[in-house]
């Protein structure tokens, strides 16, 4: 019952919570402290590192960064009250083990899935076992080549070229200022509903405007209150917070809890939707589309399953690709001599891009790595130990220990990619040319997935890795070869790990025409 109050207080009052630090520091005086060299950060009894987290809850990925760059093993060790014991690892070697080697005693785990349960259900990035499996097996047809020359085709073209191009082109017009951010996240969740969705939602309230002048959909708003209330809960300092707010259906619980039961409701309307027009029209017709969602529905799963499949594509293809766009954006802002490079490699090609075309551009897949690497859009993962296990750099894994691997921390650590590990620096993706002085031919290093897990690695490995670098090349080419992005701020932007990681505040930036 105590502790049920303190949680309660700590929900509510963030007063009361003052005044419990304020007792509880007085007390840490007559406690011992676990500080060894290399495990993580100073840990006292009971409430093991809380206070340290919460002093740099607002700077987490630094602070972690920090922490594993000091450790001999760049593997630390936290313990918190109201968390399970956790291991954060930048060691290339660990994550192998755990993405890999040892993948069966590292599934996402209970833990992980029950902070996304709400939001992404029984979809394939929160299940582990026969379901994934399965759900895997079915995505994966979706990702073949001929289904990447179709999502050129048929969604690439229409979507830049009808509609972000002629946006842009009325942008110059008007001069005005624009979230590029926000325009890239409006743009990749048409991209994404439409290849999921196909051509025969003709329910155009679920598409978003591109011009962010305009509100965005309903379902699109609804999609970035689950995804941000559903982070939140991980970095909450006590999880029983988010937990009694739940049962007691209040604040940010609330919320959630109304933003889910929105993007469920809407995702069954289409579901049904289809089913009718399979009925009707004829399912072999309607799959011909080559649209995700009819496939799912003629390959027999139940409703609920689909749903929750469509609901964790739509959300891993829209703030994922945004994400490495808007940074890359960034940073290119103020590398003129490589949009340069960028801009002559595009020049090659016609305007009427293809799949081997975008595949050959590897210049400009060179920078979108080199972007990623210093900002992932997925800031950090975790699994759950199912049994005792020994890690490569030898640290001791429990059953049920959380075990989270970290690609922003490793596109930081100097043994990793050296001293100037914090350069944009996009040739340090290239292989040397074999005769200096011929016309450059990029040719891109094999780099171990496991030393850049931005796409995960071992059998779970993103399927939808090709599709988002043809999806961000094709973006980058058509914007490059006619605009200019100009920055409005010289202030360098806050990176935030939500489920994907945003530019706190947006990227403000003006468009002009280039000539």
């Amino acid at each position: 019952m105590v502790g049920a109050f303190i949680t309660f207080l700590l929900s509510f009052q963030p007063l009361s919570f003052l005044f419990f630090l304020f007792f509880y520091l007085t007390f840490l005086n007559f406690l011992p402290v676990k500080k060894l060299a290399g495990t993580g950060p100073t840990t006292y009894p009971i409430i093991g590192c809380l206070l340290s987290f919460y002093k740099n809850r607002f700077r987490l990925l630094n602070w972690y960064t920090d922490l594993l760059a000091r450790s001999p093993t760049n593997t630390i060790l936290v313990r918190r009250l109201g968390t399970r014991r956790t291991i954060i690892t930048a060691n290339q070697h660990n994550v192998e083990y755990v993405l890999k080697t040892n993948f069966k005693n590292f599934p996402k785990g209970k833990p992980f899935t029950e902070i996304l349960g709400d939001f992404l259900g029984k979809g394939i990035f929160n299940v582990d076992g026969d379901l994934w499996i399965k759900q895997r097996k079915l995505a994966s047809h979706e990702f073949s080549l001929r289904s990447m020359n179709n999502f050129i085709v048929h969604t690439l073209e229409e979507e830049v070229n009808e509609k972000l191009l002629p946006l842009m082109d009325s942008l110059c017009i008007e001069n005005k200022v624009v979230d590029f951010q926000e325009l890239l996240g409006r743009f990749s969740f048409n991209v994404i509903c439409k290849f999921t969705f196909g051509s025969y939602d003709d329910d155009d309230n679920n598409r978003c405007c591109l011009d962010p002048s305009f509100p965005i959909s309903p379902l699109a708003r609804a999609f970035d209150v689950a995804a941000e209330i559903s982070a939140r809960r991980g970095a909450a300092p006590l999880f029983l917070v988010w937990r009694v707010k739940k049962w007691l259906r209040v604040g940010s619980e609330k919320r959630l809890r109304e933003a889910v039961n929105e993007v469920q409701t809407r995702v069954m309307e289409m579901i049904s939707k289809r089913k009718r027009k399979m009925n009707v029209i004829g399912e072999k017709l309607v799959i011909n589309g080559q649209d995700l969602l009819s496939r799912l529905i003629s390959s027999g799963h139940d409703e609920e399953v689909i749903r929750d499949m469509v609901i964790s594509l739509i959300m891993a293809g829209r703030d994922t690709t945004s994400s490495a766009l808007t940074w890359f954006f960034w940073l290119l802002s103020s590398y003129s001599e490589i949009e340069q490079r960028i801009l002559k490699e595009i020049l090659d090609y016609d305007c009427d891009y293809d799949y081997e075309s975008l595949k050959n551009m590897n210049y400009l897949k060179a920078c979108l790595c080199e972007s990623m690497r210093l900002y992932p859009p997925v800031a950090w993962d975790s699994k759950h130990a199912t049994c005792d296990d020994i890690l490569p750099d030898g640290t001791m894994v429990k059953s049920g220990d959380r075990v989270t691997y970290f690609p922003y921390g490793m596109g930081r650590m100097e043994n990793l990619w050296g001293k100037d590990w914090f350069e944009f620096r996009p040739d340090r993706w290239f292989v040397e040319p074999v005769e200096p002085g011929k016309k450059e031919v990029v040719i891109l290093k094999e780099v171990c997935p496991f030393k850049y897990p931005i796409f995960q690695g071992g059998p779970r490995v993103c399927l939808g890795k090709e599709m988002a670098f043809v999806e961000m090349k094709y973006v980058v080419a058509s914007i490059v070869r006619r605009f200019k992005i100009k920055i409005v701020s010289s202030e360098k932007p806050m990176f935030v790990p939500l489920l994907t990681a945003h530019m706190a505040g947006g990227l403000k930036v003006f468009v002009s025409k280039r000539v």
